[in-house]
């Protein structure tokens, strides 16, 4: 049902708009502007702080903030454009907020593309009336490692709080004190830790609020900027890389409203350092007998040559998940095709099933109830969706997490059994989503088999059949789906798990750095790995070709939603990329591969996207509609076993451990050291019960032990926690592994 149309008259422009539609955007459908500082309708209702938008409304003796009216029937505004006294009231607004800015533009970041600088132009006084001197304070005042505070410049609009406050809701940011005196700061001057806290940087409309990163880098005059897309975590976020002089200098956000709404993550943000990191591989590198050494790319192909044909029939490939599907599809083509019998290791497991429930992840904010199952909290793997389940709370939506530490507590690893509890007829929370019009599922957590699980628990729900309703699962990896799909697409040869493994080929830093993979390279007579790290490959590779970063490519990747996106290369790499060597590699063995990905591209699309042309995907990707449902596979693996406990016969101290994935790890994490504060601390977290059994309280030292290898950590208690679960963030893990003890140090 369409809302109620109403007209409004705008200068002398007459507009028709849908009833509520806020001032703003209406004087925008008249084709004129209301200049704003403090209002942005992504974070909730307007506050008319700045005053920047008043308006003379006919049939009010005052002038009143524009951002806070919405369109009524027969309104009649005028604006500065048409109203003296609108003019002066923006006039006098721009002096007062001048009276102790500072004149520093040529030196602020912000200068040249700073809302502040333009509407001074475009309203202000143009000679200031102020003799005095103007309020300075100590700056820049370091806000967290990532963000730097000018508090001089700072106009109050409230724009970082309100952001903390309402969309991230870590209430971290905060205004204190009053009136004159009013300043912003973190609570309890505690660092801004928030995985969110660079999108202040963006929606502060002075430099008061920049990036330690890009901190005198760079003006907007000698950049260019690059839409591309974020490869750090599966939402595939759009995003904008500033490049000057063939570095990449900061990304922005590049709103997407239906995956991220402009919002980014600090690992998205930030990570892009990684690309000059000192143990960065260049030219490829060859073991002999001093180790690994340099050589030419004729002699590592001829080396490559060499692996491939000695042990054709038993390679196995370990992929990261985050190869674009061209490189995906080309590194197939060369080894199935090229050597025929061949094993492929995926990060984990992907279901095509849950393309009959797909929606877009804003549909997750118009929610009536979101369910979230899985051990993992959404924002450790998937950041911009626990921003939507935010929204869709804010919007009161239920929403109830299933998991370790929710809201419903259940044991580690029995997100599968739970699926079916919801699904059988009678349960409480089941019978809500099916009564629910819009309902939203969502797996968080590992298990490959999640997607085909939670496509099984949708189609059970009758989600299928309701468009507003949908189902998420959130991958580990960036292109999970992607680089699984151009794998099968490549060669219709049926694939062995080779015994011993003759070589096995690593591909990318997420599987060099998985120890899962370190392990098959023990058993593998030779290893060739390709990554961009020296730090990841030193010691058991036999040979390393260099690899690309996601802004250093061109290609497409696969979201979450099942959305294909494009990847701009942004900055040259130091080095030739994948598909470059890939396709003189395969032309040895009579494959045909093309060095460049739109080519390849268009080869993949034909199997898996139906032609989709690059140019149709564009700048802002389209979602593909729901297909038919056809039903996964049936689970092959009983469900894990759920947490000792102390009526357990088998209990003598022990727990179930929990490897917790964390947002912030992982080989270009680790080489950003402003991002080092964001890692996981060396915690082990315990619920209250197993604590005080054990008696240890939150920061005692205790040494957590598994067949005998033993972890010294700090111990945190969790009272959100289920009892019988010790929770370990993954990179501090080591070898521990199933039941564990903690001892008080």
């Amino acid at each position: 049902m369409s809302a109620e149309l109403v007209t409004v008259t705008v200068d002398d422009r007459t507009v028709q708009v849908p009833a509520g539609t806020g001032l703003v955007e209406t004087a925008q459908a008249a084709g004129i502007e209301i200049p704003v500082f403090c209002y942005e309708p992504r974070l909730g209702p307007p506050v008319g702080a700045c005053r920047m938008c008043l308006v003379e409304i006919e049939g009010m003796p005052k002038l009143q903030a524009g951002c806070t009216l919405t369109a009524q029937d027969g309104m009649v505004v005028r604006t500065a454009a048409t109203s003296e006294k609108a003019a002066r009231g923006q006039e006098s607004t721009l002096e007062f907020i001048l009276v102790n800015h500072p004149l520093d533009c040529p030196v602020c970041d912000k200068g040249g593309e700073c809302p502040l600088q333009d509407l001074t132009f475009r309203y202000g006084p143009g000679t200031t009336r102020m003799r005095f001197s103007k309020l300075t304070v100590e700056k820049p005042i370091p806000l967290s490692p990532l963000v730097a505070l000018d508090r001089e410049r700072c106009i109050l609009c409230y724009r970082c709080t309100r952001f903390s406050e309402d969309v991230a809701a870590d209430g971290q940011l905060i205004a204190r004190n009053r009136g004159a005196h009013t300043e912003i700061a973190t609570f309890e001057d505690e660092p801004y830790r928030s995985p969110f806290s660079g999108n202040v940087i963006e929606l502060c409309p002075v430099g008061a609020l920049t990036s330690t990163l890009y901190r005198f880098d760079a003006r907007p005059w000698d950049i260019q900027s690059v839409p591309t897309v974020c490869a750090g975590c599966a939402v595939g976020c759009n995003v904008s890389a500033t490049i000057r002089e063939n570095k990449v200098k900061r990304i922005l956000s590049r709103n997407h409203p239906e995956i991220d709404r402009g919002w980014l993550c600090d690992k998205g943000r930030f990570t892009y350092p990684s690309l000059r990191a000192p143990d960065r591989v260049t030219t490829p590198l060859r073991r002999g007998p001093k180790g690994l050494e340099e050589v030419s790319w004729d002699e590592a192909l001829d080396t490559a040559e060499e692996l491939l044909r000695s042990s054709a029939g038993a390679i196995v490939t370990a992929l990261s998940g985050s190869e674009t599907t061209e490189i995906a599809f080309a590194l197939a083509k060369l080894l199935r095709q090229g050597l025929a019998a061949h094993s492929a290791v995926l990060p984990e497991a992907t279901s095509n099933a849950l393309d009959a429930f797909r929606a877009p992840l804003s549909a997750i904010a118009e929610a009536e109830i979101v369910v979230v199952v899985g051990d993992d909290p959404v924002v450790e793997r998937a950041p911009i969706v626990d921003l939507w389940i935010t929204q869709a709370r804010r919007n009161g939506a239920a929403v109830i997490t299933c998991s370790p530490m929710g809201d419903v507590r259940v044991p580690p690893g029995a997100a599968t059994e739970l699926c079916r509890t919801l699904a059988a007829p009678g349960n409480e929370l089941g019978e809500r989503l099916r009564r629910a019009e819009r309902a939203i599922l969502v797996w968080s957590g590992p298990g490959g088999g999640g997607g085909a699980r939670l496509a099984e628990l949708a189609h059970e729900l009758g989600l299928d059949e309701r468009p507003g309703s949908g189902a998420f699962h959130l991958p580990a990896t960036p292109n999970g789906r992607g680089v699984a799909a151009a794998w099968s697409a490549a060669a219709d040869a049926d694939e062995t798990n080779p015994e011993p493994i003759g070589l096995l080929v690593v591909s990318g830093d997420e599987a060099a750095a998985d120890p899962s993979v370190r392990a098959l390279a023990e058993r593998a007579e030779r290893v060739l790995v390709s990554t961009m790290f020296q730090g990841l490959a030193t010691g058991w590779a036999d040979l390393v070709l260099p690899g690309t970063g996601a802004l250093e490519r061109e290609g497409t990747m696969v979201n979450l939603e099942g959305r294909v996106q494009r990847l701009r290369r942004a900055a040259l790499p130091p080095c030739p990329d994948e598909l470059a060597w890939i396709s003189k590699l395969a032309a040895r063995f009579g494959v045909d591969v093309s060095p460049h990905a739109a080519a390849v591209y268009a080869e993949a699309a034909s199997h898996l996207y139906r032609d989709l042309d690059l140019e149709e995907i564009g700048l802002r990707a389209q979602l593909p509609g729901r297909a038919p449902y056809e039903a996964p596979p049936a689970a092959t693996t009983p469900a894990p076993e759920g947490p000792l406990a102390p009526s357990d016969e088998r209990f003598v101290g022990e727990l179930r451990l929990v490897r917790a994935h964390a947002l912030f790890t992982g080989p270009a994490v680790e080489r950003v050291d402003e991002l080092r504060f964001q890692r996981p601390p060396a915690e082990v977290e315990l619920s209250p019960a197993d604590a005080e059994r054990r008696g240890i309280a939150t920061g005692d030292p205790v040494q957590v032990r598994s067949n005998g290898t033993s972890v010294a950590l700090r111990a945190r208690v969790n009272r959100r926690l289920i009892e019988g679960v010790a929770r370990v963030p993954d990179e501090h893990a080591g070898d521990l592994h199933a039941a564990v003890e903690v001892i008080k140090a």
